[in-house]
This record gives C-alpha cells, structure tokens and sequence, in this order.
C-alpha cells in the first residue's frame, strides 16, 4: 500500500497554501542547458498559469521544444507543490504561539519531518525492486520459449446454449459474485465495500492527444528530463550540486515521474483467444471478467490474489512505459495490462490518454478519473473543437437502422417466451420506435429524392423528429429505454445471436464481419442524443450514397456548440492548458470554448520561433505573370485558362526552389481536375522536367508508399550536367492525410504553397445550421460589434478556413537550423482579416508582391542566400 503522505498531502492545511509559488528562475530539470530564450518563457508562462489555476493556450512551434516544455513546467510544478504540501503537513503540527510548548513541538515538527522522508525513501525503494524485478523477467523471458496456456472451450452453461443471449437483468444484480462486484468498484463501476480503506491517490498532470502514436513522443521527451532524487519528494525535478563528484552521480539511482499510459482494450488485451474471435473485443473481454473458476480470464488475478495486482501496478509506475511497453510487461508478468494501467492510475503522476477518454465524461467514470484540482494538458489542441463536435455527433445509416429492427424483431420472436415481462415490454417499445423511424425516413427519402437539391438535406430539432414519428412514439418514454438497453446489455446480447444465425447459413449476405460494432449500438447512440435536453443539439437528414452506388437516408445528431462537455473539464480542474504547434486564430478558441468563463481566467501565450528570421520567408502573390489577379474561388476552379496559369505559375515556383517543394490544393476536386488539365496541354511532362511529380492519393493504404517514393525523388543525389529532375514535386490537399502531424523537414519542404483558401461548402446543412446557432448564440450574450465589422458566422466561416490554412503551413520549418519559403497563392491573402489569422511566428516576415516579378526576384534573393 502506498505510503500516507500521497493522500495527506492532496489536502494540506490552509496556511500552507497562502504563499504563491513564484516561475523559477532556473529550470534545473530541463536537459539542454540552457534553455532557448522563448522555451523560458514559455515554462514561466505554463508554471505561472498552474499556479494561478488559469486556463491558458499556447502556441508553440514544431521545432521550440513545445512537449519537453509542457512537461518541464508542470513537472517542476508538481515538485515544488509537494514540498508546499508537505511544509502544510509540519505546519498543521502546531505554531510557536504554544507559549511554553516550542521544545516539544519543534522535536514533534522534526519527527513528523523524518517520518516524511521515511515514507518516501520506502515508497521510492519500492519501485527501485520493481524495476530491477521487470529486468530480471525481461533477460529469462529472452532465454526460454513461452508456452502458450490453453484456455477451457467448456461451454457456459449446461442448459440451452441460447441462454447467454438473454439479457441481465438489474434483478439479477445480486447474482454477481464478490470478486466481480469488487473488481467493477475498483474500475469505477458501481460501489465498493464502504468500510474498505480508501486507495489513496496524488495531485497529477493528465497528458491528452489525438492518436497513441502522438503519445508515444512523449515518453523519450520525459526520459530527457533531469528528474534525481531529494528527500523532499520522489518527483523531485532538481539536479544534484554542483559540489557532488562523478562517483556520486554514478551511485544515485535513476528517478522517474510516476508515469500510467491509458488505452483501449484493442491496445491493451494480452489475451490471444478473445483477440482470434470475431465478435466484438470489448464484448468478449465483458464476457469473462464475469465468468468464474477456469473460464474467468487468467490474466486477471482474482481478488484472493491482489498483490499480484499491486505488483504488476509497480512495475507500471517503476519507469514511463507507452502502450506498447504496458503489453509488452503484461506478457511477462501474465496480467492484464489493460485493468493494470487502470489500477495505477491513483498514485500516477503523469496520466497520458488519448482525447476520447479524457473529455466523455462517461469514459472518465469507467475509469475512474476525478480531475478535481488535477492539471490538464491537451497537445495538438487544434483538433479540440472538431472532436469535441465529434465526440457528440451521432450518425445512423438506413441500413443500419434497417438491421437493428430486423434483429430485435427476430430476437423477440426467438426468446418471447423466456423474456420477463419488463424485458417484453420494453423491446416492444423499441420495436415501436425503429418502425415508426423507418417509416419516416422511408417517406422522408420518397419526398427529398424528387427535389432537385435532394443532396442538401434538412435540419430538424429532437422535438420536430418527435412530431413527425407520430402520437404511438410520443408516448413512448425513451429516457427509460436508452436507460435499458445500457442497463440489460441487450445491443450485444441481439447482436451475438445475430451474428451466430447468420454464421449457420452460409449464403447468408449478413454474415458476421470480425470486430464489427453490434448495429443496435448505433441506435442506442442516437437515442441517448435524442433524450439529452440540450437546445444545442440538432438532427440531420441527408441522402448519401453507398459503396454499393445506392442512395440511402443518413440520419445525424450534432452538438453545434462544443463548449458544454468540455466546460465540466475546465470547471473541475485546477487548470487547463490547450497547446499546439499552430493554434491561430487564438481569439476563435476563446470564443467558442472559453466565452462563459471570466475574461481574467483566460490567458494565452504564442511563441516566435526558435529559427533565426532570415530562414522563413513568407510571401502573398496576388497577380499572375500577366498581370492579372489571382482568386482561386469556388467558381473558377474548373476553369481551364484559371487552371492552365497556374500551371504555369508552378512551373516558375519549380525552377527555382531547391530539392523538395509541396504544392497544397483547397480540395481534392480543385486538385484532380488541374491533374486532368494539366496532363492534356502538357504540363504534367514539364512539371517533370523540372522534379519528380507525386500526388496524394485518395486512399490512405497508399500514403506511405507515395511518401517513401517522395523522400527517395528528393534526397536522390544530383547530377548537375543530368537532365532528369532535380528534387520531388508533391501536390497535397489541405485538411487531407499530409496537411498534418506529418514532417517535412529539410530538403523535404524547402517551400509550401498555398494554392487559394479552403474554405468549406456553404450547401452543408449542417454548416449552414451552426453558423446560424453562432450568430444566435451573440445575439442571447449581447455581444455589439463595430460598424461593418464580420458577424458570428463569417468569422467562424473564416476561422474554419484559416485553421486548416495554418496546419499545412506548419509542415515546412521543423527544427532550429530548417528554412523555407512559404508562398501564399492568392490576393485574398492580403487581406488584414486574412493575415491577422496566420501563425504569429511568422511574425513580420510577410512580403506582399507588387506584382508576379518581385515575388520570384524575392524567392530567387532567398534561395541564393541559402546555398551551401
């Protein structure tokens, strides 16, 4: 059990907490000494935002060091935290206003003080055998041959096999054995034993992105960090004094943040058997957790058995593992890795986990996660807002629709007779909706199908899709039935007998796919969106058309607002931090996430970069070589002579910039269509003259190929008396699979360009719909603009825009010593709206060209500075 002073000093006295923790003047724990100028403050800025428990969003360039800085100032916080707590544990003891007493309490100060460092010595000691136990299974586990454990295929039950589909009752609640019941209180399910001693956790730092490969960059940035041992804390972000001698060093034992990376069971699960079966993994493990005896998972340690638990939990928290890591050490230790990493999280100190499970607050209960008073760090942070859109966005294909009422109704048919009359009553109930939903949409797709705009679709508020299902659906309570399909599990217990029907007849066209979602689990989805009560919320309807080439009703559910969700995360956390290599426009963020919080709450922070000025040059070319001007709008993009110049204007840009050069589209039909234009007048074989040309391609299997083919075209060594082409030519699309979290550093980008604005179809319903709730939602907070000044809508129609502009811009300069060009290929970019949006990293350096001439006399003065 982990020592006392993790809990207590979560919750030190009052007076320990008057004085305000003031920005070191030094980072010791930092590894590059010393630190850039920016990356300084930069930590000052985040240590300071923590301490004030403020929200703040930073803007750091690839390249400044940004993940070694979040982690250096909030782990340097946590420290020094600790130390304040602990001095509030002493000073709890007593104050010298004891007249009488300051003997004793001074002797009873310095015991409690010894005490401290015993727990902590014992507790890092602790760790110190679990890491050098990890070592020691890792070398035997390289001399010897795993023999795979054979697991009993003994069926369930001994009754009729169709049974396990019948769904759990809530009745049947207190059939569930303690080890199960345990294991459910200790992941966050249901309660726990009141009188079981409380686990006892530590002030931590939640670390969340995108994807689990972003993840995984940050564990070697926190292995840089000079994290050594002190007696005031075993997070201690200091280095030893300069007066300790080689020796000294070498004999101080390696010290870690206590470091837990969160993942799915897909990642997680060791267990081949449920990994081989075609039902749903999730599923399959639910399954056995709930078995007993041999058919429970024997990876997961029984609660007869917990300090096998405790010690695969020590092994976690020993040294930063990723996802890979934790599997890799639950082979070796024979535990799940899955509900071992849950089980660590209370004495972490650094969680990191994807965006899923760090803002749905039902992923947190599962988990267990309380961010009262923790810090949250959100990297990539762009993505926030599209996620958290998506996250509540619910859609239900016909199809799958169609499928789910056809299950149900064959599953009620099949067991109506061993269903309970709850059970009966309630699937009768969703039998009801599903029919009177495909009616509607049936009808709905007769209707739209003859208008001559039938691919806009129609937008529609939960209580308008109410009405239209009619008066049986309106008495129809659906809170209850989203409550019961969460409840009896029914959606997989329908799915499985589904799937093992279908698995009988072998012509069947609905045959199992493995891993596949049960289909009633996108209803269930769409229902708990119908009975949220949020005025935020809308429903579209909107035909689409199949791989098959069939046209079928898409119905859709979306929050247009994304600030509701993740205000639960801001106002339950000590403080919030969005970062991210380009978070421009900033005000856009604040606007859509922060407008309910008080303006002195909110702070932000955007680095310059870390390159001298003289390697970026930026420049907006806004007439063509024949003098006229250059708009590459919606409307003209399928214009041959619009398309041609281009072509021609490229084909300059080509001949000058060295090695690598990334040309990016506002879409992929812009993109094809100049493909097509360019190939019939030729052009494509000059391009090729000039450099190799690549495409991006559609289909995202082909993505490394074209990469690695791109990489080779330009790091080809060149012949200056040759011929062939001299670098590679990349034509992309922005928002598209190379605008971001790709690098193209060096040679790879020695120039971006930017071919006109992407700005979004305004035909979307669904984006018509919440530029309409923005200017709405202005509208309700009063908020006044300027004369002439943009509404809500077309700043948020611009801010879609610019987002997108600003990730591709950010492939280019990747790193201190990298330089580029950055060519902005329209007028509109001169714009002063359109330019106060860009990257503040580019800072000054933004040439407007008077005409086509100056911007290659620009470019050619630039290149010819950067020859070697």
């Amino acid at each position: 059990m982990l020592s006392s002073w993790s809990s207590s000093m979560t919750r030190p006295d009052s007076k320990s907490l008057e004085l305000e923790l003031p920005a070191p003047s030094e980072w010791r724990a930092f590894p590059y000494s010393p630190p850039y100028d920016i990356q300084v403050d930069l930590m000052r800025h985040l240590y300071t935002s923590i301490e004030q428990k403020k929200v703040t969003i930073v803007e750091s360039p690839t390249g400044t060091g940004k993940t070694l800085s979040l982690l250096c100032a909030s782990l340097t916080w946590l420290s020094d935290e600790k130390n304040r707590a602990k001095k509030g544990i002493i000073d709890a003891l007593g104050t010298e206003a004891d007249a009488g007493l300051d003997w004793v309490l001074a002797q009873t100060r310095e015991r409690r003080s010894r005490e401290l460092e015993a727990e902590e010595r014992e507790y890092e000691e602790r760790l110190v055998k679990a890491r050098k136990k990890e070592e020691s299974m890792k070398r035997m586990a390289q001399s010897r041959v795993h023999k795979r454990i054979k697991l009993s295929d003994a069926p369930h039950n001994l009754g009729d096999p169709d049974d396990v589909f019948l769904p759990d009752d809530d009745e049947e609640e207190d059939n569930i054995s303690p080890e199960v019941r345990a294991l459910m209180a200790k992941m966050g399910h249901g309660s726990s034993n009141k009188n079981e001693e409380e686990e006892p956790t530590c002030t931590k730092i939640y670390y969340a992105s995108r994807t689990h490969s972003q993840l995984s960059q940050i564990l070697p940035e926190l292995r840089r960090l000079k994290l050594s041992p002190v007696s005031s804390s075993p997070c201690s972000v200091n280095v030893p004094s300069k007066r300790s001698s080689p020796d000294e060093l070498e004999d101080l034992p390696v010290v870690y943040s206590r470091t837990v990376s969160l993942g799915s069971r897909k990642q997680l699960c060791i267990n081949d058997q449920v990994r081989s079966k075609s039902k749903d993994l999730d599923e399959g493990c639910r399954e056995l957790i709930g078995e007993t005896g041999d058919k429970r998972c024997q990876y997961l340690p029984p609660i007869s058995e917990e300090t096998r638990m405790f010690d695969f939990r020590d092994q976690i928290l020993a040294s930063p593992k990723d996802i890979e890591d934790l599997a890799s050490v639950g082979r070796l230790s024979n535990t799940c890795p899955y509900f071992g990493s849950r089980r660590a999280i209370p004495q972490a100190e650094l969680v990191t986990l994807p965006y899923n499970l760090l803002l749905q607050r039902s992923a947190r209960e599962a988990l267990g996660i309380d961010l009262t008073d923790q810090i949250v760090i959100i990297d990539e942070a762009h993505n926030l807002i599209p996620t958290l859109l998506s996250l509540s966005t619910a859609r239900l294909p016909f199809s799958t629709l169609s499928t789910s009422f056809h299950q149900v109704c064959t599953y009620v048919s099949k067991f109506r007779n061993k269903l309970s009359s709850r059970n009966m009553l309630l699937l009768k109930r969703l039998v009801l909706f599903l029919e009177a939903l495909i009616k509607y949409a049936t009808t709905w797709k007769e209707e739209n199908g003859k208008k001559k705009d039938k691919w806009q679709g129609e937008v529609m508020t939960v209580a308008n899709l109410l009405e239209h299902l009619g008066r049986k659906v309106a008495g129809v309570n659906l809170l209850e039935i989203e409550a019961y399909l969460k409840s009896s599990k029914i959606a997989r217990k329908i799915s499985g007998y589904s799937d093992k029907e279908a698995e009988k007849d072998q012509n069947s066209k609905t045959r199992p796919r493995r891993g596949a979602v049960p289909p009633l689990h996108a209803v269930e989805a769409f229902l708990l969106s119908l009975t949220g009560t949020n005025e935020d919320g809308r429903l579209t309807f909107t035909l689409v058309r199949t791989l098959s080439g069939q046209e079928e009703v898409e119905m859709k559910y979306q929050l247009l607002n994304p600030a509701p969700h993740f205000l639960e995360v801001v106002e339950c956390a000590r403080s919030v931090i969005l970062a991210g290599g380009t978070m421009s426009p900033i005000s856009d963020v604040i606007n859509q996430l922060f407008a309910q919080l008080p303006p002195e709450r909110v702070t932000s922070f955007s680095c310059g970069h870390i390159i001298p000025e003289s390697n970026l040059q930026t420049i907006v070319v806004g007439k063509s070589p024949k003098g006229g001007e250059l708009e590459f709008k919606a409307g003209k993009q399928a214009d041959e002579g619009v398309i041609t110049e281009l072509g021609q204007i490229l084909l300059n840009f080509a001949a000058l910039v060295p090695r690598g050069m990334i040309v990016f589209f506002p879409s992929y039909r812009f993109l094809n269509t100049a493909k097509e234009v360019w190939q019939k007048a030729g052009t494509l074989a000059r391009f090729q003259g000039k450099k190799k040309v690549f495409f991006e391609p559609e289909q995202a299997a082909e993505v490394d190929r074209v990469l690695q083919d791109y990489a080779h075209a330009v790091h080809e060594p060149i012949d200056p008396a040759a011929t062939k082409s001299k670098g590679g030519l990349l034509f992309a699309v922005i928002g598209a699979k190379l605008s971001e979290g790709l690098n193209f550093a060096d040679d790879l980008a020695r120039a971006v360009v930017i071919v006109g604005l992407p700005f979004a179809n305004l035909g979307s319903p669904e984006l018509r719909e919440r530029m309409k709730y923005v200017n709405l939602l202005e509208e309700k907070r009063g908020t006044k603009r300027a004369h002439g000044q943009k509404d809500a809508a077309a700043e948020l129609y611009e801010n879609l825009c610019m987002n997108a502009v600003n990730q591709s811009i950010g492939r280019a300069i990747r790193h201190k010593n990298d330089w580029a060009s950055l060519i902005l290929l329209d007028k509109r970019y001169a714009s002063s709206s359109i330019r106060e949006k860009l990257p503040k990293w580019i800072g000054g350096k933004l040439t407007l060209a008077d005409g086509f001439g100056q911007a290659i006399r620009e470019l050619g003065t630039f290149y010819k500075n950067k020859r070697i």
